[in-house]
């Protein structure tokens, strides 16, 4: 089967696959005040992704992003893992988490398949991770990520949301800790969402700030791989830690864009902004359906947008940064 590609000649090899919305954190750029059902929640069935992965499997797709909510939440999680790392056509299987659990469980997810971690620490101040997640539980994702470490992962990154007033003072203790630590530091500027305009105006900071910042103390800028995602890389001599940015706002940001979101209950995300996405839960019942899989996904790339509209002030259908799984 081809390799799904857009009318723009953007190539996707890569699939954030959200496995449940549920979230035991209360972020306030996510969900300040908790997660909330609605309904009784019908999130893909182990049967069903299996079917998901192999589809995009066969068109390319070499990255597979388990996301959540919070993933791990899911009593299969492990299951979930050893199916997509069973694809022979799948290279790197990633998820991003909390961190809650990792401490117990990293050397278990490793043996199942899975090989990179995405993490979500806003701050190395505990009392401003606490104020940031709404959850005082800092030591205990820290013991995760050095649990993380020493299961041998191929990487370990660590996302941090740049808030204005919050802790964007923190760049110089994040960077001593990448001196003489393997983490990927992600920086991911805030995107403005269904949390609404002044929540964003209050506290959004621009990532070429960041990036200018950096520059000026010798970082230098890093080619992307193939399966990359939308992030711009950094290095330094002097560092064993990495620097991304992620800048939505910058321009030409969409211009590689290689990666596509299925959501917990199986719709597909040409673009987070800007559609509500496409049902494809009826084809993933069987692997008989697999070919009428395939050409529903390459007849809907050939309606991907050039650009995610952000700058326009259009925020789509996107309720909180839960829903972009990491």
């Amino acid at each position: 089967m081809s390799q799904l590609q857009d009318s723009f000649g953007r190539r996707f090899h890569y699939l954030r696959m959200s496995v449940t919305d549920v979230c035991n954190f209360k972020c306030t750029y996510c969900l300040p005040d908790g997660y909330k059902p609605d309904g009784k929640p019908t999130f893909l069935t182990l049967n069903e992704i299996e079917n998901l992965v192999a589809g995009f499997g066969e068109v390319g797709t070499q990255k597979v992003r388990i996301t959540g909510g919070e993933p791990t939440l899911r009593k299969d999680f492990t299951d979930i893992v050893r199916i997509v790392a069973a694809n022979a056509n799948i290279n790197t299987v990633a998820m991003t988490t909390n961190g809650y659990r990792l401490q117990q469980h990293a050397k278990e997810w490793y043996e199942a398949g899975l090989r990179r971690i995405n993490v979500s620490v806003d701050s190395l101040d505990p009392k401003m991770f606490y104020q940031i997640t709404g959850e005082n539980k800092f030591d205990q994702v820290m013991r995760g990520i050095d649990a993380a470490l020493e299961a041998g992962f191929e990487r370990v990154k660590v996302n941090a949301v740049l808030l204005k007033g919050l802790n964007d003072k923190d760049l110089p203790r994040f960077l001593q800790w990448i001196k003489h630590t393997p983490i990927d530091l992600r920086f991911i500027e805030l995107m403005e969402t269904g949390l609404g305009h002044d929540y964003f105006n209050e506290h959004h900071l621009a990532g070429v700030d960041i990036k200018k910042q950096l520059e000026q103390q010798g970082w230098l800028y890093d080619l992307p791989s193939v399966d990359d995602g939308p992030a711009q890389n950094f290095s330094h001599s002097d560092y064993q830690g990495r620097i991304g940015l992620i800048m939505p706002y910058a321009k030409n940001f969409c211009a590689s864009c290689n990666r596509l979101r299925v959501s917990a209950k199986g719709k597909l995300h040409l673009c987070l902004f800007t559609e509500n996405g496409v049902d494809l839960r009826d084809l993933l019942q069987d692997a008989s359906q697999r070919d009428e899989l395939i050409t529903r996904l390459h007849g809907q790339l050939a309606q991907k947008k050039e650009t995610h509209y952000l700058h326009q002030g259009i925020t789509g259908v996107t309720q909180h940064l839960a829903s972009i799984g990491g």
